[in-house]
């Protein structure tokens, strides 16, 4: 039987902070725990991670390696594949791989976050994450005082007049995609935000910079970033019958947990952006982190059984 036939108490599908986080948790309350990661983390384009106490504006990459060396430092281990399915109920799950191995474990944690499906304008993807963000708490502060605008999206409204807060001068491209309430119209006049329609033909980008939003009829708008709503879809890991559903928020697709992150499936948790598509790396970790507790406390909760099932066993021996 090969190392990774070797049977773990927890497999952690996901190397991101809320994975790394969760196996690390799980490393210190004396656990084996294996981290699954295919090395494709979502926020890799961004130059650094923003509203982390004590790491703010580390790069993603570096904050992941200085992840896994904790988790390595508690014993856990890395393996560096992707997940082709999974299969088996509480007390044995068994992981297939590309690569053609296999980890079995007692319990399992899914992070494998989302996708972002990215309105569909020229130049907007290769910009993806510097600056044609979506979130001001983890972007704002990089683009204030600058050029912003927003495309248009069920969620450009409130992002428009969120994203008023870092800079004075905001332009909605509604894009044909929305058509703002009486209300909405109001909010966005009562604070000086511009508001274009029409369709976007493209992203102007100069050098290495957004420096304009070209419009269906060849007008320039300049802008200096652009702000998307991009639509999710969960990752989730086939073979287990853990389902993705419609986010309350509509922004797309996520696996519903309860609050320690257990998921309809006995004995499979789920952390991070996968349960949280709105969630910051620090909430993200913070998940994780809350969720290798919750398995610790499963699994302590099923040895106190057995131990209880054995002594009550020798009890009743002759």
């Amino acid at each position: 039987m090969s190392e990774r036939d070797d049977v773990a108490d927890v497999v952690v599908i996901g190397g991101g902070a809320a994975g790394l986080s969760a196996a690390v948790n799980l490393g210190r309350a004396r656990r084996s725990v294996v981290v699954v990661d295919a090395g494709r983390p979502r926020n890799a384009p961004a130059e650094g991670v923003h509203a982390f106490l004590t790491r703010d504006g580390t790069p993603p990459a570096e904050l992941l390696a200085a992840g896994r060396a904790e988790v390595e430092r508690y014993g856990g281990r890395i393996v560096r594949a992707a997940v082709r399915e999974a299969a088996g109920t509480v007390g044995d799950f068994t992981v297939s791989l590309d690569d053609g191995g296999r980890v079995r474990a007692r319990r399992m944690l899914l992070a494998t976050g989302v996708r972002d499906e990215l309105p569909d304008v020229p130049g907007l993807r290769a910009r993806w994450g510097r600056d044609v963000v979506h979130c001001p708490f983890c972007h704002g502060w990089e683009i204030a005082d600058r050029r912003i605008g927003v495309v248009g999206s069920p969620m450009a409204v409130h992002q428009a007049l969120l994203f008023r807060g870092w800079s004075d001068d905001v332009t909605l491209f509604l894009r044909d995609a929305i058509e703002p309430s009486e209300e909405e119209w109001a909010k966005l006049a009562a604070r000086g935000i511009a508001v274009v329609d029409g369709a976007l033909a493209a992203v102007e980008v100069t050098g290495d910079a957004v420096t304009g939003v070209v419009l269906a009829d060849g007008t320039v708008r300049p802008v200096d970033a652009l702000v998307v709503a991009p639509r999710v879809h969960a990752d989730v890991v086939p073979g287990l019958g853990v389902a993705a559903t419609e986010h309350p928020a509509g922004v797309g697709t996520y696996v519903a947990t309860d609050q320690v992150g257990a998921t309809s499936v006995p004995g499979v948790w789920a952390a991070g952006n996968l349960a949280d598509p709105m969630a910051q790396v620090i909430q993200a970790a913070a998940a994780g982190t809350r969720a290798g507790a919750a398995i610790v406390a499963d699994l302590l909760e099923e040895e106190l059984r057995e131990a209880l099932s054995s002594a009550r066993g020798l009890a009743l021996s002759p």
